[in-house]
């Protein structure tokens, strides 16, 4: 598979088998995704894996705790703005077009939300750390991590979900890792084989064309 394919077949997965997946591929995959550029090479990502039963009480955790304790960043603008805000529309609505929940549903929208807590049934849950006293050219650092997991991950036949609704449970995170102050918590991550028969699983992102925010000069 060379890196075109990885990238065509990359899509967020949110219904996965629950079989396990070996530590030492999950291990092979971050160990190699450190590769990633950084400014200076400060590698300002902390990684937290986890699985079987310490993944299993930390779900636990999260149930009781529906609403979560707020994120210590916003993850979208306020006041969202165009075209922005019309693409973050459009993906909700595909989305769950694809399992039949309409606009006014509210309950099951919410509930169909509350699966992030579960890794949407994934056997990995992984969790993207970095200093808080960086900024914001070492979360772009992070994020060139994170998409390097993504690509080795499809290398591997797995699948995954990016997901920075774990930043709403800083304090949850940060207890049950035993995180050092200085951390914050970025994003989580659902890694394990997707079900093939999920109908979510169906959805691929809408992208615009090139014209919109791509422009070349100079070149025959």
């Amino acid at each position: 598979m060379n890196v075109s394919e990885a990238i065509a077949r990359r899509v967020s997965i949110r219904a996965f088998k629950p079989d396990p997946v070996p530590g030492e591929v999950v291990r092979k995959i971050l160990e190699a995704a450190a590769k990633a550029p950084s400014g200076g090479n400060l590698q300002p990502w902390r990684v937290y894996a986890l699985a079987g039963e310490p993944l299993e009480a930390f779900k636990a955790q999260v149930a009781a705790n529906p609403f979560g304790e707020g994120p210590e960043y916003d993850v979208y603008p306020p006041n969202l703005w165009e075209p922005f805000r019309t693409r973050r529309f459009q993906n909700g609505e595909d989305l769950y077009a694809t399992i039949g929940i309409p606009r006014e549903d509210k309950p099951a929208r919410l509930r169909q939300l509350a699966r992030n807590g579960a890794f949407f049934g994934a056997p990995v849950g992984i969790f993207f750390c970095l200093d808080r006293k960086l900024g914001p050219p070492q979360w772009a650092d992070l994020g060139m991590y994170m998409q390097n997991v993504m690509l080795l991950a499809v290398e591997q036949g797995l699948d995954t979900c990016p997901q920075e609704y774990w930043a709403r449970y800083p304090k949850t995170i940060a207890e049950f890792l035993s995180l050092p102050e200085e951390l914050m918590v970025f994003s989580g991550m659902a890694l394990g084989w997707r079900d093939p028969d999920a109908p979510i699983n169906t959805l691929v992102a809408s992208r615009d064309p090139f014209e919109v925010w791509g422009e070349m000069s100079g070149f025959d």
